[in-house]
């Protein structure tokens, strides 16, 4: 449990913190405005995915990863000097897609319910009995 909990503690730390290098230190062209939605630490605190989402619709997620990726070994120096973990986990970017699968996952529910919806049925079955 406890083990959880810190681990629970560090992915917010590193999403925190992450976010305000990112914005205030990553000088890359290939990132812009990017917003740091979640960091998923692995149990053993060896790796850290860091889930990412930018408004800019005219820059293109890979470039964007690309800069990232290659900001990695500076973001890492950075947390390690100002959060003093003995081991910062090792980056690795990715796209947050969860806000398309919930809007994929909710079409799909309101196909669902119009599907279910019946215009000239009143909800009892329509079988006669033998």
């Amino acid at each position: 449990m406890t083990g959880r909990r810190r681990v629970r503690r560090l992915n917010q730390l590193l999403r925190e913190e992450l976010s305000r290098l990112i914005r205030r230190e990553v000088k890359d062209p290939r990132v812009g405005l990017v917003t740091v939605t979640d960091v998923d630490v692995t149990s053993d605190l060896e790796h850290a995915t860091v889930y990412v989402r930018t408004v800019e619709s005219d820059r293109s997620m890979e470039e964007l990863l690309a800069g990232l990726h290659s900001a990695g070994g500076y973001l890492r120096h950075a947390l390690g000097k100002e959060l003093h973990l003995r081991r910062i986990p090792e980056l690795r970017f990715e796209e947050d897609r969860s806000l398309e699968r919930a809007r994929r996952i909710e079409a799909l529910l309101d196909q669902a319910l119009e599907g279910d919806e019946d215009p000239g049925s009143d909800g009892a079955d329509d079988r006669a009995e033998p």
